[in-house]
């Protein structure tokens, strides 16, 4: 079964509108200090949770885990090396904004081992990125693009948002457009959604496309990305020369990933079964835990019905779909409970597959997702 690790890095310049994340505003040098050794012990208690198989993917996400020095992500990324045995090509990515980073510091990131960068762009239009309360400009995303390549990096992706207030077709195709003249060889292209717990939700802003144009914005978008040679292989993941992102590949089909941080959340087959677990979010309470040595997130065994809901609400969101063997390995659930789920979903057009053993969403069921992954809602 393949490891990943998730840490989870907390702290923002500023909380964006939009965003449910697990992230708080701070993070100064005493903080991070603290926070740090929080992690380092963290690592070593899921390096006892887990056991021996190697990492194939370590995740820095946030938050900005881009607000903490290269000299920390190195010191972070030691630990997890003394405590784990990792695949000799491990991805190991992190998550950090346009303008918060110097040619030094990206230099310093990845000589710490970082060798896949996620850039949190989410637009290129002034104004887009004020009324999502982006702290950077436009010109800082070029340049961050543009010095990330010099300090060695060669895996980069870009978020990117779509049905932002007051789009149409032609500004998200301009947008997709300038991700796509930095040469990126990822793209996370995803549209904008009020998420409840956020200030959007309490206050949408003005101007949201309606879903018509939203969908015909996604269509839009779909063919530009194609133009430019990026293979959409998720909801909202696009690859260009097969660079698709193996730690989230891991998620979508059900293996394992560690948890490490403030809210952190993982899943692990067991001999007893698969669990899952997560970590105390509140920051400040999170590192009082880890440092009088308190339980941190304790196995929770998911049922059969949670089994089948959690592997489908992954698996669904992958273009290419699944093999039934899949299924069975990962949640050691007998094939036809799927086959029986599956056979009305595949009557009204949503699934396609069976032969051979894979089963895919078709561009209806991929338009319905929401609809289709209901289905498998435990009872």
């Amino acid at each position: 079964m393949p490891l990943s690790l998730y840490v989870h890095l907390p702290w923002c310049v500023r909380k964006c509108p939009y965003c449910d994340f697990n992230s708080y505003r701070g993070g100064d040098d005493a903080s991070r200090r603290r926070y740090l050794d929080a992690l380092c012990r963290d690592l070593e208690s899921e390096a006892a949770r887990a056991g021996s198989p190697p990492l194939v993917s370590i995740f820095l996400g946030g938050g900005t885990p881009s607000l903490f020095r290269a000299d920390e992500i190195a010191r972070l990324l030691d630990v997890s090396r003394s405590h784990f045995a990792r695949v000799d090509d491990i991805e190991i990515t992190m998550e950090a904004n346009p303008g918060g980073m110097e040619r030094d510091d990206l230099r310093g990131y990845r000589d710490a081992g970082v060798n896949r960068l996620s850039i949190g762009a989410q637009s290129f239009d002034p104004g887009a990125l004020k009324t999502l309360g982006r702290v950077h400009g436009v010109e800082d995303i070029g340049l961050t693009v543009r010095e990330a390549a010099d300090a060695g990096f060669d895996n980069v992706n870009i978020d990117l948002m779509y049905a932002l207030p007051g789009q149409d077709i032609a500004a998200a195709l301009a947008d997709i457009d300038a991700a796509a003249s930095l040469q990126p060889t990822h793209l996370s292209w995803y549209q904008l959604t009020l998420e409840p717990n956020t200030v959007f939700h309490t206050r949408p802003p003005q101007g949201l496309p309606d879903e018509d144009l939203a969908y015909a914005i996604q269509q839009a978008g779909e063919a530009r990305l194609a133009e430019f040679g990026f293979e959409r292989y998720e909801v909202s993941a696009y690859a260009r020369d097969r660079r698709r992102c193996r730690h989230n590949l891991n998620y979508w089909s059900f293996g394992d990933y560690l948890a490490v941080g403030a809210g952190a959340h993982g899943k692990l087959s067991t001999s007893a079964g698969v669990v899952r677990y997560r970590k105390t979010a509140n920051p400040l309470q999170y590192m009082q835990q880890v440092e009088r040595g308190a339980e941190q997130g304790a196995a929770e065994p998911l049922s059969d019905s949670d089994l089948l809901f959690e592997f489908m609400l992954n698996a669904l969101r992958l273009v290419d779909g699944f093999d039934e063997q899949l299924f069975v390995e990962r949640t050691r659930l007998p094939l036809p409970v799927l086959r029986a789920r599956l056979a009305p979903l595949a009557k009204r057009g949503l699934v396609a597959g069976g032969e051979g053993g894979l089963w895919r969403p078709t561009s209806k069921g991929q338009q319905f997702l929401n609809d289709l992954q209901a289905h498998f809602l435990p009872d």
